[in-house]
């Protein structure tokens, strides 16, 4: 407490997100009147970098920006390559790319679920901690990664920043018998996932309830993963849907910048937005596989396939270990399925056009488009990330959850237990801040 009256907290060492940001919070007469996540790594310029290259370069160049979620940046820029070129990649090539994208829903909720997310509720400072009295959780959850990363290793030829992706399809396919070890993995991942969406459920959930519109790809028939339609669930209006062309993004969700975070913010026809597994769950959930679907209704989450919505942010890692039981089976379809392609890829070959590519990564909508110039050259390219739409519905829950607790304990609130709730707040939606994971800065102002 300083003369002015006002009380300053600083946290330096959050290690369980992707990044380095800083939350900064205003409380005046038991109001929490401003919640701002400052996001103040060194911008990382990709979107330059990619100016003058050949259309083929993207998927390896992107890839970079996430050593998590890298297949999500490689689909992405090969569809708004392959739209621009008027290619379409369909057959056992698209079910391969479906195939890796699975490999890396698995691999990405799990790290998140059981090393950053799970010990926010059970007490625990870190995974060492969650390990020394749940040694078999853990292990589980590093089970299922490890499923994962098979996946990626077998199809990307690594599990980080795979190379065997290319614009048009992959530099080699699988033989049928190259799969059937995979297999075997994943129907293990599969009891682990089962078992991982009853051990979650069962966390203690603090009461929230958010309002943000809701942002997810459409995919009728099937739970959007690698295509469909940007799909909108509006706050006020219930489970009603509208939808607009991919190439039509940019006039629907507009970034701009603030002035205290190097990353820009995001907002939907000039709405706070949310997209990740609350939102796909909310929009596509009816078209869970039905394993995934029981298993979403014994964990109480309603029946998705009456159009059921999960509304308490911190039960995204419920919802996250619904998707981890969806990847998987999907996973083990496509490989029973899987009929070698005639050749690894099709040509694309160039022309002066632009395309628009989007698919869901593990923390929601990514956004790709490119300009070509008639040698395939890109002239111009635009990336909207999942955080970069989420960071306002981060900052509104992270208000939200502290009001909550101040209504409640009124000045006497604990300025660390504050903290620790706003990181929770900010952990339930995984931001992928950067690549690396390092630490927040808690600054609270109470007047």
């Amino acid at each position: 407490m300083n003369d002015r009256g006002t009380r300053v907290l600083r946290l330096d060492a959050l290690a369980r997100v992707e990044g380095e940001a800083a939350l900064h919070l205003r409380v005046q007469n038991g109001s929490v009147t401003e919640a701002r996540l400052r996001i103040y790594e060194p911008p990382r310029f990709f979107e330059a970098f990619l100016i003058g290259r050949g259309h083929a370069e993207p998927p390896d160049i992107t890839s970079r920006i996430c050593g998590i979620c890298p297949v999500a940046y490689q689909m992405s820029a090969c569809q708004a390559i392959e739209k621009a070129c008027d290619v379409t990649v369909d057959g056992p090539i698209a079910e391969l790319r479906r195939l890796l994208y699975c490999g890396e829903w698995i691999e990405s909720h799990a790290l998140h679920i059981y090393l950053l997310h799970a010990p926010d509720f059970l007490g625990c400072a870190d995974v060492l901690g969650l390990a020394r009295d749940q040694r078999a959780a853990v292990e589980r959850g590093l089970r299922i990664k490890q499923a994962g990363n098979a996946i990626l290793e077998q199809l990307g030829g690594r599990s980080i920043h795979p190379v065997n992706v290319r614009v048009g399809g992959f530099y080699r396919t699988p033989a049928p018998a190259e799969l059937r070890p995979l297999a075997e993995r994943l129907w293990r991942a599969r009891e682990d996932a089962l078992e991982t969406v009853r051990w979650v459920a069962a966390f203690d959930f603090p009461d929230a309830v958010y309002d943000h519109d809701l942002l997810a790809l459409r995919d009728p028939g099937r739970y959007a993963i690698d295509s469909g339609i940007p799909a909108v669930m509006a706050a006020e209006q219930g489970p009603a849907l509208r939808e607009f062309p991919v190439l039509d993004f940019e006039e629907h969700v507009r970034e701009g910048q603030v002035p205290y975070s190097t990353a820009r913010t995001a907002t939907l026809d000039g709405r706070r937005v949310l997209t990740g597994p609350l939102a796909r769950y909310a929009i596509s959930g009816r078209w869970l596989y039905p394993v995934a679907a029981e298993a979403a209704r014994d964990a109480g989450l309603g029946d998705p396939a009456d159009g059921a919505v999960c509304d308490n942010p911190f039960r995204s890692i419920v919802v996250r270990a619904v998707e981890v039981v969806q990847a998987v089976e999907e996973a083990l379809q496509i490989i029973d399925g899987y009929e070698p392609p005639s050749r690894p890829a099709v040509q694309v070959p160039p022309r002066e056009a632009v395309g628009a590519g989007a698919t869901e990564a593990p923390r929601g909508l990514l956004y790709h488009r490119y300009a070509l110039a008639e040698d395939g050259t890109l002239t111009a390219a635009r990336i909207i990330p999942p955080t970069a739409q989420n960071q306002t519905a981060i900052e509104e829950d992270v208000r939200r959850a502290v009001q909550a607790r101040l209504d409640r304990e009124g000045p006497a609130a604990d300025d660390e237990e504050l903290t620790h709730l706003c990181e929770r707040a900010i952990r339930n939606h995984d931001p992928c801040i950067s690549c690396a994971a390092h630490f927040l800065d808690l600054t609270l102002d109470r007047a």
